[in-house]
């Protein structure tokens, strides 16, 4: 195995491009997310040889399945290798950002986006699927519903899901379809926004429209905006800075898709702000023409178990979507996409295992379709430490020791075969992670795989 890799040249620019899609807008901040000098990162972007395990968790980090765009056939400069060392967490004082990749050099989506090939090597799943990934599975008519629902006047989307279950995805194929019918469009995460972000509702608010603004090149107006904000207020000013410089008479409609919209659940009086305002720019759209060209998609992971004013929020209005697993046809074809000739007992054993979890399902299709393992392998020691879902249930395992709690709620769970009776917010967190589902008021594990690895460890 080589000591260093570098990207082949042809992959360089959808690579840098998949930055920002992946929530990376620098190249400082992946670094900082992975623990990775931005040396490093640099070295990796611009095709120059970095260490071999470095490689590999940048890639991971971005989503991309490192063999696909490794150059195994350059010699390695050993001479120009960065040492295992320099995967070292940079400090809060480091340097100021260095963009990732100079937003003016990038093609439109229109341009770069193509239609999924016909054939493609399996893809390591993790975070967003490519908008031209060969494996994103469409759940009909949850996408066509959306694409329709984007266009009109004032549009609202709200999805909701537990994690990993495609919802970041499907927001930016929505995006998508609105860029191609010629709306400006922004994703935002609040993943993104530190701590120090959600001090107060004033501090939340600056950093949201400074973000939209940012991505807008709309970024040098919004201080006068806020000039007035001790007077009339943080929600009047956000509202001012969209009406006269983001929704202008001569600009096209602005679609907004904001991800991860949880975190502010952990805020309740910025969260009565942010989305009360939401709601009443939404309603704006019914009376006054500048905010019919304002679309707006919400994405999260749990109930609202925050109290809102019914007439406040905007998780009451709209067209809701909520994800569902995969069924028996959606993984059988996922199945021939991976290469797999499965039977109908195959699709069965699995998802036996995992349901219908679009990404339990995909990264056991990935490990098969590598032959790492065969379906048997996979089943037998999927709850164990050398099955390939280790890492996965470790992850879910750390962060339920760090809430003792949903440690004790999820140990309740597993340690019957019954549906459970939970506190409210407890059982909506756990169906938010993903580990349990909601059958009315009650909980059960998500899947099999679940059962029997909470249930040895907990």
């Amino acid at each position: 195995m080589p000591r260093s890799l570098r990207l082949r040249l042809q992959c360089i620019p959808a690579i840098k491009s998949s930055l920002l899609r992946n929530g990376f807008p620098s190249q400082k901040i992946l670094a900082e997310d992975l623990g990775i000098a931005q040396s490093t990162v640099s070295h990796f972007l611009n095709g120059k040889p970095v260490d071999y395990a470095n490689f590999i968790e940048i890639c991971r980090g971005l989503g991309q399945e490192w063999r696909d765009i490794a150059d195994f056939e350059a010699e390695s400069a050993l001479d120009e290798v960065l040492p295992i060392s320099a995967k070292i967490a940079i400090a809060q004082s480091s340097p100021g950002h260095e963009l990732a990749v100079n937003l003016s050099n990038i093609p439109t989506t229109k341009q770069s986006i193509i239609q999924p090939l016909p054939a493609a090597a399996p893809e390591l799943p993790g975070g967003q699927v490519d908008l031209a990934s060969y494996f994103y599975i469409d759940r009909p008519p949850i996408e066509s519903r959306c694409y329709e629902t984007v266009l009109q006047p004032g549009a609202l989307i709200r999805i909701k899901a537990p994690r990993q279950m495609g919802k970041t995805s499907l927001m930016a194929r929505i995006l998508h379809h609105a860029e191609q019918q010629g709306s400006r469009t922004v994703a935002l995460s609040f993943q993104l926004a530190n701590r120090r972000v959600f001090a107060n509702s004033d501090t939340f608010l600056q950093w949201f429209c400074a973000s939209v603004g940012q991505e807008l090149e709309m970024l040098e107006q919004l201080p006068k905006c806020w000039e007035l904000a001790d007077l009339i207020g943080s929600n009047q000013c956000c509202k001012a800075f969209f009406e006269q410089y983001l929704l202008s008479e001569s600009s096209a409609p602005l679609t907004l898709g904001l991800d991860e919209c949880d975190r502010l659940f952990e805020c309740p009086e910025i969260a009565d702000d942010f989305f009360g305002l939401l709601r009443a720019l939404h309603e704006e759209a019914k009376r006054r023409d500048i905010w019919k060209k304002f679309r707006l998609i919400v994405v999260h992971s749990t109930e609202v178990y925050i109290p809102l004013d019914v007439n406040k929020s905007p998780f009451n209005v709209g067209l809701p979507i909520e994800l569902p697993e995969f069924d028996g046809q959606q993984v059988q074809d996922l199945a021939l996409r991976h290469g797999l000739n499965w039977s109908a007992e195959d699709i069965a054993e699995l998802m036996g295992l995992v349901g219908g979890n679009p990404y339990l399902v995909r990264l056991g299709m990935y490990h098969i379709a590598r032959q790492d393992v065969t379906l048997n392998q996979l089943v037998k020691s999927s709850a164990t430490e050398a099955g390939i879902y280790s890492d996965h249930l470790r992850r879910h395992l750390w962060n339920l020791d760090k809430y003792a709690e949903l440690m004790e709620a999820m140990r309740e769970v597993v340690s019957v075969s019954q549906p459970v009776r939970l506190r409210s917010e407890l059982g909506f967190k756990l169906n938010s992670m993903g580990l349990v589902k909601l059958e009315g008021n009650d909980c059960i594990a998500r899947c099999r795989l679940y059962q029997e690895y909470f249930g040895d460890r907990l």
